[in-house]
C-alpha cells in the first residue's frame, strides 16, 4: 500500500481500481497508471496528503486514498 511507505522509498504502482473513480482519473490524467515508478517525498503534518514524484512532479495524495492505492517496493 503506498500509505504504508516511508519517506524516500520508491514503489511500483501495481493496482490502483481500489480508489475513487474521480482520484482515478485525475491520476491517470498525471499519467500514473498501474507499472508506474514513485517515490515518497514527504508526509504532511496532521493526517495532511502523501507527497509522491513522478516523472519529476510533485504530487499530494490524500491518506485514505493512498492507503488504497497497491504497490511493490524496488
Amino acid at each position: 500500500m503506498l500509505g504504508k511507505l516511508k519517506k524516500g522509498e520508491k514503489a511500483r504502482i501495481l493496482d490502483i481500481s481500489r480508489i475513487d473513480f474521480f482520484v482515478r482519473r485525475r491520476l491517470l490524467d498525471l499519467g500514473i497508471t498501474e507499472g508506474s515508478e514513485v517515490s515518497v517525498k514527504c508526509f504532511m503534518p496532521f493526517g495532511g496528503p502523501i507527497m509522491v514524484e513522478y516523472c519529476g512532479q510533485c504530487i499530494g495524495i490524500r491518506r485514505i486514498e493512498a492507503i488504497q492505492i497497491e504497490v511493490e517496493r524496488l
